[in-house]
């Protein structure tokens, strides 16, 4: 069947691209850059598109009302923002966004993973987005340096690896925190926890009890550090220490403290254990590092056993005894040749809570479990669920059902709670309490 007269005039995807590399061109060589750099950037915008519209009508390739406003869109995103990211970085849905070569983008979406249509023109364009990105912060991605770090203006967390170690071609992974910060309220409301779990928690950080948050990648450890730094009293003072950063704390007092990368020398980095080191000379009432890592690790026990009570930080690892061995690795990572004995000493000194968040099959997140470590049974640490999550099965949509349970056990800190003025019902520990 001949095609009709109307689709046969209309550009193809191919004639499409081609157009709108030819119109970007023109526009660059039209655009007086350093001026627009001096001006308003919506004022930029109005006379962008003005000056676009008159290369577009002049165009030879017929398009209707519709293709050029998109075309027109498009160069003003190549322009001024991350080109064919910038549809998905405005949906607030689309929680990751994962780059894998120039042909293939997907996004996670209330925690499921789905392809999108969206195409860069080959890996130069990609490299180009790349580099707008890290060029930002003052970072680099080239062959002496194909890994980096780097953060969005609203506060991503962006990871961009390219050639020689990307085999396929260059890779990015952004981490979008929402633009409305989630709330406790949030929390209940999508079944993260439960109220009681939720009060006990709010006490343990009034109470000033050192918290691990222990969870797998995407998991949403960060977003329920942020919810329990919440609990933070504004009178104290707060220094947190990240790789990049992407807390969102609200409170008054807040010194924010972030890694650097080594220089095109390889000299200059300054790592995660000397700002903690350094963050203990700035009188800080309660030290919040994002993630531990590495050796850090032994820096931030000792600064939860030496009058920094109150601490958080997060840790990746799948159970809450996970998290302590991965702990426990760490700190021979600092080359002390410490007694394993003594490592664990340290650790159940300094730890008091570990929370652990999971994401299940069906993408929901949840607090699976709120451990207490109780102390030392010869050399192992002892440790005693509070709070769990039991899954009871999967249903045909692919919906996890399960309940939040008491265990049965009245935590040993319940005493500091109560000093603190933080009174916990009995009942809420009672087994019966699930949902």
């Amino acid at each position: 069947m001949p095609p009709s007269p109307i689709s046969s005039t209309l550009p193809t995807r191919t004639d499409f691209g081609a157009v709108k590399t030819a119109i970007h061109r023109k526009l660059i060589q039209k655009l007086n850059l350093d001026r627009l750099n001096e001006i308003k950037r919506e004022d930029v915008r109005r006379e962008v598109a003005q000056i676009l519209e008159g290369i577009v009508v002049g165009e030879s390739t017929p398009m209707n009302l519709q293709e050029r406003e998109r075309l027109t869109q498009e160069v003003l995103d190549e322009v001024f923002g991350l080109g064919p990211l910038e549809p998905l970085l405005a949906d607030p849905t689309i929680s990751d966004i994962l780059v894998n070569t120039h042909k293939h983008v997907y996004i996670e979406r209330r925690g499921m993973l789905e392809r999108t249509p969206v195409l860069f023109r080959d890996d130069a364009h990609l490299m180009a987005i790349i580099d707008r990105i890290v060029s930002a912060i003052g970072r680099r991605v080239d062959e002496s340096s194909p890994m980096v770090d780097a953060r969005l203006a609203d506060g991503s967390r962006v990871n961009a690896i390219i050639p020689p170690l990307a085999v396929d071609g260059p890779c990015l992974s952004i981490r979008r925190f929402g633009r409305d910060r989630l709330t406790a309220d949030d929390l209940i409301t999508n079944h993260s926890l439960t109220p009681p779990m939720l009060e006990l928690l709010r006490g343990c950080v009034k109470a000033r009890l050192n918290i691990l948050i222990s969870g797998g990648t995407g998991a949403g450890k960060t977003t329920f550090l942020n919810v329990l730094s919440s609990n933070i009293s504004d009178r104290e003072r707060i220094v947190t220490i990240e790789d990049a950063a992407e807390l969102q704390l609200h409170q008054a007092h807040v010194v924010r403290l972030e890694t650097r990368p080594p220089n095109i020398e390889g000299k200059g980095a300054i790592a995660q254990r000397q700002l903690l080191i350094n963050s203990l000379r700035m009188r800080p009432d309660r030290i919040i590092v994002g993630e531990v890592r590495a050796e850090e690790a032994l820096d931030m026990l000792q600064a939860m056993n030496t009058g920094h009570d109150g601490s958080l930080t997060t840790i990746h690892a799948n159970t809450p005894r996970d998290a302590l061995s991965r702990l426990e690795t760490m700190v021979a990572m600092a080359s002390l040749n410490l007694p394993e004995q003594a490592m664990r000493r340290q650790i159940a000194s300094a730890i008091d809570v570990v929370i652990q968040v999971s994401r299940l099959s069906d993408g929901t997140r949840k607090v699976v479990a709120i451990a207490e470590i109780t102390g030392m049974e010869g050399d192992i640490v002892t440790m005693q669920d509070i709070f769990v999550y039991r899954k009871r099965g999967i249903r045909d949509n692919g919906e996890v059902v399960g309940d939040f349970v008491a265990t049965g056990i009245r935590p040993k800190f319940a005493e500091r709670l109560a000093v603190t003025g933080v009174q916990l019902p009995t009942a809420m520990f009672e087994v019966s309490h699930a949902r």
